[in-house]
Formats: C-alpha cells, sequence, structure tokens
C-alpha cells in the first residue's frame, strides 16, 4: 500500500481538526472492500461504520454493506450509484473517488491489516473524548456528596464506554449462528460440566436455584425482625469464607461494626448476646471467635460499605471499583427502602421501582448475582395464616417485575405462641425465573446471627 494519502477533493484538509486518525488506511479498507467481498467479511469482523474518521468513508463504507447484504456488486461503480440514491455523492465529492480508492489498494488481502489500523485510531479518538467529558464533568459546579457521586459514576462510564466499544459484539446475534455454541452447552448440562451458580449456603435452595448466577436480581423480603439482613449476610459470608469469592455488602441500615459482630458470631458460633453484654465471653467463646476471624480472612475478601445515604450511582461506582482491584462474586444491598435517589420524588414507589431496575441493570453490567432487600407491607399480619405473598411486597412497583428470584422469609414462631414449628424458617421462593417456585425450610440459629440446612446441628 503506498504511504501517500489519496487526495479528497469533497474534504477540507486545512482546517480540520486534527484527532488521532490514518486516512491512508480508511482509503485501504474501503478501496479493498470494492475489490473483493471476501474483504468485506474480514472487515467487518475488526470495524464498524463508527470507527472512520471521515463521515463521507462512513457514508462509503455503509453503502457497501448496504450493497453487500442484498447479494449485489460492490465495485465502484455500483457503489456509487447506491450512494447517489441515498442522496450522499456529493459527500464523497466525486465517483472518481471510489474509482482511485480501489486502483490504489495494490490486494485486497490486506483488507484486516487496514482495518486493524483503523480501529486502533478510533479507539484512540474514543480515548480522547472521554477525557473531554470526564474534564467537562470536573468543571461542573455540585451541591452535595449525592452530586459528586453521580459524576464520578458517569466519568466511569465514559471509560467503560471506550473499552466496551472494543470488547463486545454488535449486540446481537443470528439465532443460526447460535446453534454451536447452544448445542455444546446443552450437551455440557447432560453430562454435568456445567459450572453451578454461586452457592446460596442452603442445600435445598442450591437443588432448586443452582445457586445465584451473574446479572440475576434476588429479592430478599420480610416483615422487621424476621431475619431477612441476617439471610442475607450468610450468603455474603457462604460465599467469601466457603467458597474465596469477593462479596460486598452496601448497608445501609447497619454500621461496620454491627455487621462485623454478626459476622463473626455466625462464623464462630458465639452467642450475638453475649459480644455486647459485659463479662459474658468465656475463654472457649475468644478461642472460637479467633478461628472465625483466621477463617474470614484467609477466604475471599468480604467488603462492607456502611455509607447511610446511598444511591445507585454510588453503588455502581463504588461496585466497578471494587471489581477492578479485587473482582467481584456478589453483591448485597441492604435494603431498598432506604435508598435515595439524590433528587426529590414525587412518588415513593415510582423511585423504588427505578432502583430495583437500576439494580438489574448493574447485575448484568458487572456479571454478577446482586441481592436486594425489601421490606414487606402488613399484608401477612392481616391474614390468618401469616405467610407472606408476593403482593406484599412493598412500595413494589416493577419490583416483581425486575427480580429473577423473590424470597419471602417467614418464621411461623413469631406468630404463634407454643408453634410445633419452633426454631424453624421458611424461604418462601415466590417468584423463579426460569425454575420452580417452592418453599425451603431452614434452621433459623438467630442467636447466632445466621440460618443453617436443617440437617446440621443446632447448637
Amino acid at each position: 500500500m503506498s504511504n501517500a494519502m489519496i487526495a479528497d477533493p469533497g474534504f477540507d484538509y486545512a482546517n480540520a481538526p486534527m484527532p488521532p486518525h490514518d486516512m491512508v488506511a480508511e482509503q485501504a479498507v474501503l478501496g479493498a472492500m470494492m475489490l473483493s467481498a471476501d474483504a468485506i467479511g474480514e472487515v467487518t469482523e475488526v470495524i464498524d461504520v463508527g470507527d472512520f474518521y471521515r463521515p463521507a468513508h462512513a457514508a462509503i463504507y455503509q453503502a457497501i454493506l448496504a450493497l453487500y447484504g442484498k447479494g449485489d456488486p460492490t465495485d465502484a461503480l455500483v457503489v456509487s450509484a447506491e450512494l447517489e440514491r441515498r442522496g450522499e455523492l456529493q459527500r464523497i465529492g466525486t465517483a472518481n473517488y471510489l474509482h482511485t480508492l480501489m486502483a490504489t489498494v495494490p490486494t485486497a488481502s490486506n483488507a484486516a491489516h487496514y482495518a486493524q489500523i483503523v480501529a486502533k485510531k478510533a479507539t484512540l479518538r474514543r480515548v480522547g473524548e472521554a477525557g473531554t467529558r470526564i474534564q467537562q464533568l470536573g468543571y461542573a459546579g455540585v451541591q452535595g456528596a449525592d452530586e459528586i457521586a453521580a459524576i464520578l459514576d458517569q466519568a466511569q462510564a465514559a471509560l467503560d464506554t471506550v473499552v466496551d466499544d472494543r470488547s463486545t459484539n454488535s449486540g446481537y446475534t443470528l439465532f443460526a449462528e447460535m446453534r454451536a455454541a447452544r448445542l455444546s452447552a446443552l450437551d455440557d448440562v447432560q453430562a454435568g460440566r456445567v459450572e453451578p451458580g454461586l452457592p446460596t449456603g442452603f442445600l435445598d435452595l442450591d437443588s432448586i436455584t443452582g445457586g445465584w448466577k451473574p446479572g440475576q436480581l434476588i429479592v430478599v423480603a420480610g416483615r422487621p425482625g424476621l431475619g431477612k439482613s441476617t439471610l442475607a449476610v450468610d450468603m455474603a459470608r457462604t460465599a467469601s469464607v466457603k467458597h474465596g469469592k469477593t462479596s460486598v455488602i452496601f448497608s445501609l441500615e447497619m454500621s461496620e461494626a454491627e455487621l462485623w459482630d454478626r459476622i463473626v458470631s455466625a462464623e464462630g458460633k458465639v452467642r450475638i448476646r453475649d459480644m455486647k453484654t459485659p463479662h459474658t465471653l468465656q475463654p472457649s467463646d475468644y478461642d472460637r471467635i479467633a478461628d472465625a476471624l483466621d477463617r474470614i480472612e484467609s477466604g475471599g475478601p468480604l467488603i462492607i460499605d456502611d455509607t447511610p445515604t446511598t444511591t445507585v450511582a454510588q453503588i455502581r461506582a463504588k461496585a466497578r471499583r471494587i471489581k477492578a482491584r479485587h473482582g467481584l462474586d456478589l453483591i448485597v444491598v441492604d435494603y431498598l427502602q432506604l435508598m435515595t435517589s439524590g433528587a426529590r420524588a414525587e412518588n415513593r414507589q415510582v423511585e423504588v421501582s427505578e432502583f430495583s431496575r437500576q439494580l438489574k441493570i448493574l447485575a448484568k453490567e458487572l456479571e454478577v448475582p446482586v441481592i436486594a432487600l425489601s421490606q414487606l407491607n402488613r399484608g401477612p399480619e392481616q391474614r390468618q395464616d401469616k405467610r407472606p405473598m408476593l403482593s406484599d411486597l412493598r412500595e413494589s412497583g416493577a419490583l416483581e417485575q425486575d427480580a429473577d428470584v423473590v424470597i419471602l422469609v417467614h418464621r411461623p414462631e413469631v406468630y404463634e405462641d407454643d408453634s410445633p414449628r419452633a426454631g424453624e424458617a421458611d424461604l418462601i421462593l415466590a417468584k423463579h425465573r426460569g425454575g420452580p417456585t417452592a418453599t425451603v425450610t431452614v434452621a433459623q440459629q438467630l442467636h447466632y446471627s445466621r440460618f443453617a440446612d436443617l440437617a446440621l446441628p443446632q447448637s
């Protein structure tokens, strides 16, 4: 390929800005595509229309793809006619420009190489554009911490866009193209080779759900005092301590110290009441605490954030940083009704529904399961059997729609004196997208700030 750029009568070189670009490579890509249909397939694997610096080149590229998609020839004459039909021929100067592009390229076999150059320059331009957006955000006037968090999230998103544009595909897949991959996945399922989801900490729950999967939004709901926070912390503790995964708990209700006590109590089987009452801990308790701390600290990172006023934007920004530094396998948010949007909302139900939608998007973006806790309304207390229902979700709005799994926590002994089910709790799978609904009974060991499988010792 010649190093000389082809003169373009339709482009004002003297006054054009000079972000990173390679005009010669762009021209070579288009020339190769008009020379060979095979080159078109190679080029589209590397770049898309947004990677061209000169808009006229993007127009030529689109015209070539339109002709190629219809099975028509893509030589200069046909491309010229297509551009004229689109009203874009004047944009490139003259039809002669297309013939010059073809004549200058010695061989179409190097099309992929030319395309790589175009892609690299496009990435550098996007970096510069992201830097400009970040600079503008930095000069913006802000009023409070919520706005700072939103700006940091937008700045991170600007950088993420650069990476995503170069690492993701077009965003769609033809059904026929999925055949081999899905049949292979089906074989893996039947042969038992599928990697299980993140264990929940409860064998019966795992057998029904297969564990938590990346991108899932799991809503754990219950009336106050029934143990929904304890259940969610159990799941985070299991993921980190038992399986070496990275978990983060965004607690809008409990402090770091309270969560530390609960996690140690649960892992060491030391009564939480004794940890808070003077002169009650025995030497054996301190031994169990020390052993528990060793297990916790040798497991995967278990991260606690007790910022009292937290928005989804803050959670997203912090979660991204955690994932970059430690990896990330599970997010717990305790709880939805305590979150804020950073703006005055006219309708609290709409606001909470928006939180659930944003958390679902976050789960998909970061490819981790997100466990979000939610309050139930007083519906269960007004019914005779007291069992919660999906419709009891407080300020639910879109919660039922967004969640992949909804678990309702129910403890019969709370509502019935001398209950024959004392010490038990029901985890009601009121919604399970892609699987059966069911009720899993577990042992409540709230004196240790934990739940456990019924088969395990409760002492």
